[in-house]
């Protein structure tokens, strides 16, 4: 059962918060007392720290926060005021256990969007930045409560310089609830930046890929007018131009779910939620996309999860991250001079 206002934090164990510097931004999702954590890396210009740590065959297992970051390579300065911020909360791995239990690590893998064209170059998510957007996901009423905070959408932390194709992107959330074979409820959830090379509309209609039913949801009707707009902005509604692709790239990204998986496990959730990606986004996982999905399980075990359930947990997965990358770009807002689907298909100067 999708939920259509679903956010990260309808799995259990997480918080989320954004934090903004001139036109660009960061957004951490926070495992405060840990979570099993995977990735999967599919575009080929990738930006990312910590990855390797998260190879199924390498030894830590336990996470505490993701940083999605605008700001190209210069973004991941932002990782270590997350970092601090989390040590500062007593949030991380006790390296040395009970003989210096002040002593923690926090574990905080991170990747980039390409967003430094739009708007202010100069404008890089910084450590201090990093530090902002932690407590914004700890500080209840915001990332880490029941108000508005969660459900932000669009324009907002690393989302806040993102374009998808020719239209402006951003952050985007989806959440399903999966019943498995004991008769039990699980929650998948995605939070992504969308920020793609591809096309997130469709050519021949001016629909956004994925949005089957939108309509109803007061989506506006795509009109000829619109649809030539976008198809003017770049070919097939892409990023690419005839003269060739512009480098302003990259979707990102977290996959949630409180159901029990183990660490192989849960890359295979970050494997299919790129399913969904591919579904909303066309082409997806080119040269110049750094493509990277996380993934998250603050339940999870050593035990892990049967085959068949996760088989519903997987496709969960690519049908959440399918969803968020339509709200992202329903969210967003004409910003920077990049025109957002909404205002095109309107007619809104």
């Amino acid at each position: 059962m999708t939920d259509p206002a679903g956010t990260l934090l309808d799995v259990p164990g997480l918080a989320l918060g954004h934090a903004e510097v001139g036109s660009s931004g960061v957004s951490v999702v926070v495992c405060p007392d840990g979570a099993v954590g995977a990735v999967d890396v599919r575009g080929g210009g990738p930006g990312t720290r910590e990855t390797d740590l998260l190879a199924p065959s390498n030894t830590v297992e336990t996470v505490h926060a993701v940083a999605l970051c605008g700001g190209s390579a210069y973004g991941l300065d932002a990782v270590g005021g997350v970092m601090a911020e989390l040590e500062a909360r007593g949030i991380g791995l006790r390296v040395l256990g009970d003989a210096v239990p002040d002593l923690t690590v926090p574990i905080v893998p991170a990747a980039v969007i390409f967003d430094l064209p739009v708007g202010d170059p100069a404008s890089r998510p910084t450590a201090d930045t990093g530090r902002r957007a932690v407590e914004d996901a700890l500080t209840p009423g915001t990332g880490g409560g029941a108000a508005a905070g969660p459900s932000r959408a669009g324009n907002v932390g690393a989302g806040l310089a993102a374009t998808a194709g020719a239209v402006k992107g951003g952050f985007g959330q989806a959440s399903e609830s999966v019943r498995l074979s004991d008769g039990s409820h699980a929650t998948v959830a995605v939070g992504l930046v969308a920020n793609p090379v591809g096309s997130v509309v469709d050519p021949a209609t001016g629909r956004l890929w994925g949005s089957t039913g939108a309509a109803a949801a007061g989506v506006p009707e795509p009109t000829e007018a619109g649809l030539r707009a976008i198809l003017d902005r770049g070919v097939g509604g892409t990023k690419m131009t005839p003269s060739g692709p512009t480098p302003l790239n990259t979707t990102i990204g977290v996959v949630a779910t409180d159901a029990d998986v183990n660490k192989p496990q849960a890359q295979r959730l970050a494997t299919t939620a790129h399913d969904g990606l591919a579904r909303a986004v066309r082409p997806s996982h080119l040269p110049m996309d750094g493509d990277t999905f996380f993934a998250l399980a603050p339940s999870g075990t050593r035990a892990g999860a049967g085959t068949a359930d996760l088989a519903l947990l997987c496709a969960a997965a690519a049908s959440c991250a399918e969803r968020a990358v339509v709200q992202a770009v329903l969210a967003a807002e004409t910003a920077f001079d990049v025109p957002s689907w909404r205002d095109i298909m309107t007619g809104t100067p």
